[in-house]
């Protein structure tokens, strides 16, 4: 028997065709354009998503030579927040603006003006955010009432290629989490919430657990992408979920680190727990009767690209001509400077900050620069900047009750040893690195294997399959002079929250 994930990413789709052992037996990747017809703006075609699944769908299993039939079920993960509309004939009316548009910071305030702020973390758990659904579901209201009145169903993008696959039109707690339309405490739609915002609960799906069979393969999806007609199609989870589950991240005590562009802590939490002042995020875990708190900073590998590129762009080209890893050279060269990159403090807020602050005009720095400082010492603060915004997250989500025990290392940034040892020397507790390594993708196969009984439990799955792989002890030394920089680190913001604004508005005439 075979499992498929399917994860539909914002630079590309990938699927992986997945044994009852959870190995890898074919995997394939699709890419399509991000639109952004607007500074500000990002937009995708949904039946670039669509023509990707089929693609890739269809190339796993000629790669694999398995036999359509023998695939006992198929979970989806996708990227999270995006809006789709879809008329009464099942026409998509426009592209979908997708998770990092930015376009609605004016019905953010709407929405908090109508609700209240309070009233909406209670029952949403999260503040009004321009990334989240709702606000986009109000720019179309407010900006182009026509195509609002034309909409019959309102869709994840996920849950457009389950639509498709299936024909069912349904979602699952953990991607819906970030709609702002449900009720996080409950599990499902909030009727105060959509009745506030004049949306009818007849444009949204049947609500599911993810682990859950929402639908079957038909027979046009099987012809269009190479998969036999009836295959389970489970509820799935938004990408952070996915990774979570993949991660075996879904137990009490077990938090993961994840430096990609952007920089996560996620938690699995048993007990509902949602912060006040909204600085991270609180949804409805994949795991059912679970919930994860996930702080969220904004430029976490974004800030290494960034530095690499500007100021080390001579020693990638050397890394590429003699068929080195660059980011490797560059742990290197970065061990040249000591621990505390003798007393350089970056602040990695290029695309403003989202945990603890939410602050869009907060911009990226260099504190206490002297002459005695060169780049190796620039390298290392922007890679301790970025793990002192991992500390933030952490510290709000232990003040939430969440007691970790171990830590798990994920994303691009987890490959990188040092960087992995100053996570175990900031957090001053072990950092691990597991066997895991197709993240979102296995995530929901587990859940595929779950709904179409293969497995027993989530849990139990993931315990059996993944493991850890490496293993980062803390310094005390480090830990030492870490402790005393993240207190100096933590005050600079509040120091510097009033320039950044009146930096924005000279830059905004």
């Amino acid at each position: 028997m075979y499992l498929i994930g399917i994860d539909i990413g914002t630079s590309g789709t990938k699927t992986v065709l997945f044994d009852e052992e959870l190995n890898t037996v074919a995997q394939a990747v699709a890419e399509y354009p991000l639109y952004q017809p607007q500074n500000g703006w990002a937009e995708q075609d949904p039946a670039d998503w669509w023509n990707a699944v089929c693609v890739t769908a269809k190339e796993v299993i000629q790669k694999s030579g398995a036999d359509p039939s023998a695939i006992a079920g198929i979970g989806l993960s996708g990227q999270m927040h995006g809006l789709v509309m879809l008329d009464k004939e099942d026409n998509v009316i426009r592209p979908s603006i997708i998770w990092c548009d930015q376009r609605t910071g004016k019905e953010c305030e709407q929405i908090t003006d109508i609700i209240g702020k309070e009233k909406l973390i209670e029952i949403t758990a999260n503040p009004a955010l321009t990334g989240f659904t709702a606000s986009k579901i109000m720019w179309v209201k407010n900006h182009e009432p026509e195509n609002f009145a034309r909409c019959a169903k309102i869709m994840l993008p996920k849950d457009y290629i389950r639509y498709m696959l299936t024909g069912e039109f349904a979602t699952e707690v953990s991607d819906a989490s970030g709609m702002q339309l449900l009720d996080v405490p409950k599990r499902n739609w909030s009727e105060y919430v959509l009745e506030k915002l004049g949306i009818d609960r007849g444009m949204l799906g049947k609500m599911y657990e993810s682990y859950e069979i929402t639908g079957k393969v038909s027979r046009c999806a099987a012809e269009k992408c190479g998969l036999a007609e009836g295959t389970p199609v489970v509820g799935g989870a938004g990408d952070q979920a996915a990774g979570g589950i993949g991660n075996g991240i879904v137990t009490e005590g077990v938090v993961s680190a994840t430096i990609g562009t952007s920089g996560v802590v996620f938690a699995h939490t048993d007990k509902l727990s949602i912060d006040p002042a909204g600085r991270v995020h609180t949804f409805c875990h994949a795991v059912p009767g679970a919930w994860h708190i996930m702080g969220v900073t904004q430029a976490a590998g974004l800030s290494f690209k960034w530095i690499r590129d500007t100021m080390f762009a001579s020693e990638k080209l050397a890394a590429d001509e003699l068929g080195v890893d660059a980011n490797y050279l560059l742990d290197k060269i970065c061990e040249k400077s000591p621990v505390g990159a003798n007393g350089l403090i970056y602040l990695p807020y290029l695309m403003g900050e989202r945990t603890p602050h939410l602050d869009a005009d907060a911009r990226g720095v260099f504190f206490g620069l002297s002459a005695i400082h060169d780049k190796r010492d620039m390298l290392r603060a922007v890679m301790e900047g970025v793990v002192f915004s991992l500390c933030d997250c952490m510290g709000i989500i232990k003040n939430m009750g969440v007691d970790p025990k171990t830590v798990y290392a994920s994303g691009g940034g987890a490959a990188s040893t040092l960087w992995r040892q100053m996570l175990a020397d900031a957090f001053n507790m072990p950092v691990s690195v597991n066997n895991s390594v197709q993240g979102g993708a296995m995530g929901v196969a587990i859940l595929a294997g779950v709904g179409s009984g293969i497995y027993p439990n989530i849990p139990d799955t993931c315990r059996r399959f993944i493991s850890e792989k490496k293993r980062s002890e803390p310094n005390k030394e480090s830990a030492a002079v870490y402790e005393k920089t993240y207190r100096l680190y933590e005050n600079l913001y509040t120091a510097l929250k009033d320039s950044f604004k009146t930096l924005a508005d000279i830059n905004n005439g």
